[in-house]
């Protein structure tokens, strides 16, 4: 022998069949979680920069929701409405938040629940979670 690889006769190297049925599946099922999954996050980035462009309309309470409500119809947002937001004023500092479940079905009775919450307060402390916790 000269150092090289060693091969028995008979044996091959490679995959089974049955182990690219299971890699396969596995890959199949993330797919499916990825696939189902990125709408959601999708509309919690739309819901995000709704709520910075109603901040920057500025006015009322009743005006900020306008303006949510309009972006949110532009920008298929259906998870959160105007009235849903949670608006604090200090002085002239607004702040826009929100919190929301956002259940997503995967296969049969199986889902995933999404709690996402945002706000415009640079501390990034959401208002809604604020007075969940009081209660």
């Amino acid at each position: 022998m000269h150092g090289g690889i060693v091969r028995r006769p008979g044996r091959e190297g490679g995959v089974s069949l049955s182990g690219l049925v299971v890699v396969l599946a596995v890959l199949g099922a993330i797919a499916l979680v990825v696939i189902k999954t990125v709408p959601a996050f999708i509309e919690y980035r739309a819901v995000k920069n709704a709520i910075v462009a109603a901040k920057a309309a500025g006015g009322t309470v009743r005006e900020i929701q306008q303006a949510f409500d309009r972006n949110a119809g532009v920008n298929d947002i259906s998870a959160v409405q105007g009235r849903d937001l949670v608006i604090t004023r200090d002085g002239n500092d607004v702040q826009v938040s929100f919190a929301y479940e956002k259940r997503v079905p995967l296969t049969g009775n199986v889902s995933l629940l999404f709690d996402f919450s945002g706000t415009t307060d640079p501390s990034g402390v959401v208002a809604a979670e604020e007075a969940g916790r009081a209660q």
